[in-house]
């Protein structure tokens, strides 16, 4: 029997190991033209799971699961992790996709379980509400650059994140005007990976919907701006959230027409999301037509939704049940059907490597009634810049609630109507991914933009302080010297600049508890407008619940 000693020495070295990021547990994933191969050059297909919690969802026309409103990241919860990882190999997936994730939290021990188990990580970048880009009133801001760039630093250590998605269902048919800001941020997180000397993929996972619009989307996000084949614009992996296949179907009848139409695209695919419920039981067979031949020559497998119960007005889409002390799995037939099938797939090791052809980047098409994005895209957030004009404003946002987020917006749009009737205008901090044309501010956090709108009013209204009062969320800047529009002529020298992100400050954190399916549109505007100068009546918004993460000496749940 060990002494108390050693077993402690032992727990020690275990801990130690789990802690440190592995040296070459898993083989490294690269893409060759429009197929993805390991370091031994056999082509390498997504056979996944989806693997995140659901939580509070807002309800949407826009898909069957609802807006996410909270989070909790799978990937901080080693117990959890190794709880779920028998069940994971069972299914024999290489790959699971987990949809928002805290970035000030530690997730060493869930990466290196899955590294040493020869699974990869799908990563969404995007968060819940404020974290994503909102397709009501898009933006491309430093606030989500930032959440981003904080999201990829804390995840480059490890080897087994084969790509990070700059969006999810972002884009839908009604609101195409909001490409030109998915694919600025994919511009800009390529900038930032090949900075850090990263080779995980940029990927969006797409909404199915019609052709026109489907495939107009898929071209404009892999396409190329400047014209040179390049790809400083172009994402690596193209996700579909597709659900076609619903009960006992067969290729010709779900996938073939969707198949046909990819069938010439220029850079990875796959099928983010797949599992139609609408006819049950879940027979899974589409696994089995996903990597076969009928397939394999457009499609890089693909990802089943979802581990986890997730509910939507269609139903349940889960496998498994977590016991109320969240020790203990509990699977499904779904679970054992997907088990079967998943055990049937066969890797079509072809075409080789060597012949697979280096990656093209046709140039982008011009705008159509259907497909409204520009190819002029927003500029490179500039947190320096728009730090500047914040300190030279004449009226500051000072929030009455320490969760701003909750308030920002409904003073935003109630800001922008005060401004519009005293003669004034908010196009400096908007802009329309229609037009291509973009305000000064338009990339900076949405508190610098409130404080530039209040402060504009505030000028045109005679610098009183009631002008500066919204309801006690503003407060004079006795140091300001030139008005709004001077200091951000001042600061933004040149309001179109590109360049590559710089790592975020480290002051602030992401926080969030559970999740739905989540980050599609992002962030709500807020709630109704509330009528502000003059107003002493207190805003009251939500408040942040905080995840705490506590690792304990081998895998302690949080």
């Amino acid at each position: 029997m060990f002494s108390a000693a050693r077993a402690s020495a032992l727990l020690t070295l275990v801990t130690a190991f789990l802690a440190v990021p592995s040296v070459h547990a898993i083989s490294k994933i690269t893409r060759s033209g429009r197929y993805l191969y390991n370091e031994t050059s056999n082509r390498f297909y997504i056979k996944g799971i989806a693997y995140q919690e659901q939580g509070a969802v807002v309800a949407s026309t826009d898909n069957p699961f609802g807006e996410p409103s909270t989070f909790i990241d799978p990937l901080a919860l080693g117990s959890a992790c190794q709880r779920d990882l028998p069940f994971l190999q069972q299914l024999g997936v290489n790959t699971i996709r987990v949809y928002s994730v805290n970035s000030s939290l530690n997730h060493d021990a869930c990466m290196n379980l899955f590294s040493q188990a020869g699974i990869y990580t799908i990563i969404d970048l995007a968060l819940p509400l404020n974290g994503s880009i909102d397709r009501t009133s898009p933006s491309w801001s430093t606030n989500i650059l930032d959440q981003y760039t904080n999201t990829i630093d804390a995840f480059s250590k490890y080897d087994n994140v084969l790509a990070f998605n700059v969006g999810n269902e972002v884009v839908v048919s009604n609101a195409t005007q909001v490409a030109p800001y998915v694919k600025a941020a994919a511009r800009d997180i390529r900038a930032y990976l090949t900075s850090k000397g990263s080779s995980a993929l940029v990927g969006y996972a797409a909404i199915n919907g019609a052709s026109d619009f489907r495939g107009s989307l898929a071209n404009y996000l892999s396409c190329d701006l400047a014209g040179n084949n390049a790809d400083t614009t172009a994402i690596d992996l193209y996700g579909l959230n597709d659900y076609e296949w619903c009960g006992d179907s067969t290729f010709q009848a779900s996938y073939a027409a969707t198949t046909s139409a990819f069938a010439n695209y220029n850079v990875v695919a796959y099928f983010s999301e797949f599992g139609c419920i609408t006819s049950p039981p879940r027979l899974w067979t589409e696994a089995i037509a996903l990597f076969s031949s009928d397939m394999n020559t457009v499609w890089s497998g693909g990802v089943a939704f979802s581990y986890f119960p997730a509910e939507s007005v269609q139903g349940q889409f889960g496998m498994v049940t977590i016991s109320t002390d969240a020790t203990t799995v509990t699977t499904s037939a779904d679970f054992d059907k997907l088990k079967t099938e998943y055990g049937l797939v066969n890797f079509i090791d072809s075409p080789s490597q060597s012949s697979a052809g280096a990656a093209s980047y046709p140039s982008c098409a011009a705008p159509t009634s259907s497909f409204l994005a520009s190819n002029t895209l927003p500029p490179t957030p500039n947190e320096a810049a728009c730090n500047c004009v914040e300190s030279a404003l004449g009226c500051r946002f000072t929030p009455t609630t320490s969760n701003s987020t909750a308030i920002v917006g409904s003073l935003l749009d109630t800001g922008c109507s005060l401004l519009g009737s005293s003669g004034g205008s908010c196009a400096d901090i908007g802009g329309d991914g229609q037009t291509g044309v973009y305000g000064r501010l338009s990339g900076c956090d949405p508190t610098i933009k409130l404080s530039f709108v209040m402060s504009e009013y505030y000028e045109l209204n005679g610098k009183t302080a009631t002008a500066c009062s919204f309801s006690g969320n503003g407060t004079v800047n006795s140091a300001a010297g030139a008005s709004a529009s001077a200091a951000a002529s001042s600061c933004i020298a040149n309001p179109s600049a590109v360049f590559t992100p710089s790592a975020a400050p480290t002051s602030g954190s992401n926080s969030g508890t559970s999740s739905g399916k989540p980050s599609t549109s992002g962030g709500a505007s807020g709630s109704s407008a509330v009528a502000l100068v003059g107003d002493n009546h207190t805003l009251v918004g939500m408040s942040l619940m905080v995840v705490v993460s506590v690792l304990g000496a081998i895998f302690t749940m949080v």
